[in-house]
């Protein structure tokens, strides 16, 4: 299915009414999933526990990411869920998304601040105060860390760069929405390269994205979005994104049919982040990047909605291209 969803970023769109609707339908998945055990309550927001058969779904998809990336001669990158606050703060994150941004927090102090945090907790007082902002932020997409770690060894090859990445993200945003989990997978390819192999990257996966969907058996859509852009600068820059089309969704419906999730993003960042982190071609020029990611834990949560919460009742042909069969 091609037919477009205005929601950007899987957001409920539209009245109050709507966004209440699609969250209360969201809620009821949620509990049903905790109510079989797929995921564990943790007693806050967008935080889960989760089961052996949720865990073997976001394998299978990975795997399934793995397979549809064959041949591609990506490096593999793997990064720690933290990395350098200066890195966020380079790649403009503090100043877009705000209101998404997990920095780190630790104990700084002496034997007197210990003391104080003792008595906090006695008394059943707030004791983060004697915390103080680490170096270290939460990474917010697993793809952040590659752009400055390939920068660092000169230019890319003139047929370009591919790097496969995967890991925890963490996004300041509670919801009773399942899919807008606060610490979540991500899997994603990143390309570094000149403009029009940037292009053809996006195009391919693009047409990738909706194969894996279609392997799934998962009703879908692609179509154009934005990044959540914070205030009313964040608002301009928002749709200046969608007139170019820089990024579009794989969108699938799983807390509701209304408002449906982005599960899969490609993203064309002209040369913005080759001029930000310094990435050059071979003629010095600024490279441009594309990415796709796919967020495992909403693929996840994609077929058991649509399969059911019993994964060994799941389509037999699903189950084999998972690996569950």
């Amino acid at each position: 299915m091609n037919a477009p969803f205005p929601a950007p970023i899987g957001q409920p769109s539209g009245s109050t009414s709507a966004r209440e609707q699609h969250l209360a339908s969201a809620s009821r998945f949620r509990d049903r999933l905790i109510g079989a055990g797929v995921l564990l309550d943790m007693g806050v927001e967008g935080a889960y526990g989760r089961s052996e058969a949720f865990d073997a779904a976001t394998e299978g998809v990975d795997r399934l990411f793995v397979a549809l990336s064959a041949g591609d001669g990506a490096e593999a990158m793997r990064f720690p869920p933290g990395f350098p606050r200066t890195s966020l703060e380079k790649a403009g994150y503090p100043k877009n998304f705000p209101n998404l941004v997990g920095t780190i927090h630790c104990f700084c102090g002496d034997a007197a601040g210990h003391r104080r945090i003792l008595s906090c907790l006695d008394a059943g007082e707030d004791w983060t105060d004697q915390q103080q902002t680490s170096d270290l932020a939460m990474t917010p997409a697993a793809c952040y860390p590659v752009y400055g770690a390939v920068a660092a060894r000169g230019p890319v090859p003139v047929d370009g760069k591919r790097v496969d990445v995967i890991g925890w993200c963490f996004r300041q945003e509670p919801s009773p929405d399942p899919a807008r989990m606060r610490m979540f997978r991500m899997h994603e390819q990143v390309f570094i390269g000149g403009e029009e192999a940037a292009q053809d990257f996006r195009a391919q996966w693009l047409d990738r994205a909706r194969d894996a969907a279609g392997r799934l058996q998962l009703p879908h859509a692609v179509d154009d979005a934005n990044d959540p852009f914070f205030g009313r600068t964040g608002q301009l820059m928002a749709a200046s994104q969608r007139e170019r089309a820089l990024k579009q969704e794989l969108l699938i419906p799983v807390g509701s049919d209304a408002s449906p999730t982005a599960c899969a993003s490609v993203n064309y960042h002209v040369d913005g982040f080759g001029k930000t982190w310094g990435l050059r071609l071979p003629d010095g020029a600024p490279a441009h990047t594309a990415c796709v990611g796919f967020g495992l834990e909403r693929w996840a949560l994609a077929l058991f909605r649509h399969h059911g919460l019993d994964q060994r009742a799941w389509p037999v042909g699903v189950r084999a291209t998972l690996g569950l069969a």
